[in-house]
């Protein structure tokens, strides 16, 4: 205990790590703020921001129950010695903290238009079909609900084990980690390695099908990168971790340059197109997708009876003059923080 509360400064795991914080933050503002202007969340797997969501949990906990010890030295040190030995669990709580606010403003601005299943009615002679948004949730927006409460489930579970395992642990002589949290943190390291080494399947499966960036950030991806490689580094340098603990961002790095080069290939191709980022042409005031390969994410009808489904009367008619990105009202905006709770 002793040795690792007062441990030589090392200024150059000091400097890494103080970059990569302030990295950290750089890097997920663009795409923070790319959602928040446009109002729009479209283009995001559910799946993807599951998996990255509990992935990065799971690799907090990891580093959260391997620097216990490191952690408990603050009772005993000046604030700035904390922040100091400290600051490899400071990197993976915000790391966590910001994908996972990701997640939040995907929920928020989750498109309305999407939410609700449209179905067309014949109109008589030649006149176009009517568009109808009905009461029947989309198979995309159940899914993205659900997958917010799985978020929050695992996130409680894993937080109350951790907590209970180092709360009960029996110390080693030596000042070894001890055995359990040793074998909770290993279990935690790899399940986060594996959902990372998954977690951009599904996004890339959907970007690629889609053939367009949507409301992915490039410039995060840019600075995220090289930047996971980097913490990777700097959190092996770190005392008290193994390769558990940075697995997760070695991996990461190496799926989310996938993305990139991915989304860097459709810009191309948009441009190419004269289409926006949601394959909309950037010449006309049409607001139908010029290409065919958009997922539509609208989803079938989940309820078989569909002879008993209800219209909204007064639902807006999802109209081929109505813009895609239309921006929320200031009220209507804060209803979606609390409104997606809701089935």
């Amino acid at each position: 205990m002793h040795d690792i509360c007062h441990l030589d400064s090392d200024w150059f795991v000091n400097a890494l790590a103080t970059f990569l914080i302030i990295g950290l933050v750089v890097s997920y503002c663009p795409q923070h703020l790319r959602i928040i202007q446009i109002g729009s969340s479209e283009g995001f797997s559910p799946w993807f921001l599951l998996l990255g969501s509990t992935s990065s949990a799971a690799g907090m906990l990891n580093m959260i129950a391997l620097s216990w010890h490191t952690i408990q030295c603050c009772n005993d040190l000046s604030v700035g010695k904390c922040l100091e030995i400290t600051a490899g669990v400071t990197q993976v709580v915000l790391q966590w903290v910001l994908f996972t606010t990701i997640l939040v403003l995907y929920m928020i601005y989750y498109p309305a238009r999407l939410k609700y299943v449209d179905i067309d009615i014949p109109a008589h002679g030649t006149l176009p079909p009517q568009h109808v948004k009905t009461k029947l949730l989309s198979d995309d927006w159940r899914l993205s609900v659900n997958v917010s409460w799985a978020v929050t489930i695992h996130l409680v579970l894993i937080t109350i084990i951790t907590f209970f395992v180092l709360s009960t642990r029996i110390q080693e002589p030596g000042g070894e980690v001890p055995h359990q949290i040793s074998l909770w943190a290993t279990f935690l390291g790899v399940s986060s390695a594996l959902l990372a080494a998954i977690q951009y399947a599904p996004q890339l499966s959907r970007t690629y099908h889609s053939k367009l960036v949507g409301a992915l950030s490039i410039p995060m991806m840019i600075i995220q990168s090289p930047g996971a490689f980097v913490m990777s580094i700097s959190i092996a340098l770190r005392p008290g971790t193994n390769w558990t603990s940075w697995a997760m961002y070695a991996v990461s790095g190496i799926m989310q340059s996938a993305l990139l080069a991915m989304c860097i290939a459709w810009k191309f191709r948009q441009r190419r197109l004269k289409i926006d980022d949601f394959g909309y042409s950037l010449d006309s005031s049409s607001s139908t997708p010029l290409t065919d390969d958009i997922d539509t994410v609208v989803g079938e009808v989940s309820d078989p009876q569909v002879g008993d489904m209800s219209f909204d009367s007064n639902a807006e008619d999802a109209r081929e003059d109505v813009p895609l990105l239309a921006k929320p009202s200031r009220s209507a905006r804060s209803s979606r923080f609390f409104g997606w709770l809701r089935l």
